[in-house]
C-alpha cells in the first residue's frame, strides 16, 4: 500500500505545482479581462485585440462602438478590447 503513495505522490506533487504557476495565474488574468469588460464606460479610450485603438462612443450587451480620432465609427464585440488605456 504505501509503495503505491509513493508513485502516486509525484504525479499528485507535480499537478499541485502546474496548477499554482500555470493554471491559478491564467484563471485569475481572465477574471480581469472579464471584469475589465463589464466595466466599459462611453467615453474609454480602449485597444481591441486587433490593435484598433479608440473612444468608446457607445455600448450594447454584447458590442461596443468605437470611434478613431477622423470621427470613423467600428462596432466590435465586448470581447475584442484588449484593455482600457488611462486618461493622458
Amino acid at each position: 500500500m504505501g509503495g503505491s503513495l509513493g508513485a502516486l505522490l509525484p504525479i499528485i506533487l507535480m499537478f499541485v505545482i502546474f496548477y499554482f504557476l500555470l493554471i491559478r495565474p491564467q484563471q485569475k488574468r481572465q477574471k480581469q479581462v472579464r471584469q475589465m469588460q463589464a466595466d466599459l464606460q462611453k467615453g474609454d479610450n480602449v485597444v481591441t485585440i486587433g490593435g484598433f485603438h479608440g473612444l468608446v462612443h457607445a455600448i450594447d450587451e454584447n458590442s461596443v462602438v468605437l470611434q478613431a480620432e477622423d470621427g470613423t465609427k467600428l462596432t466590435y464585440d465586448r470581447s475584442a478590447i484588449r484593455e482600457v488605456k488611462s486618461a493622458e
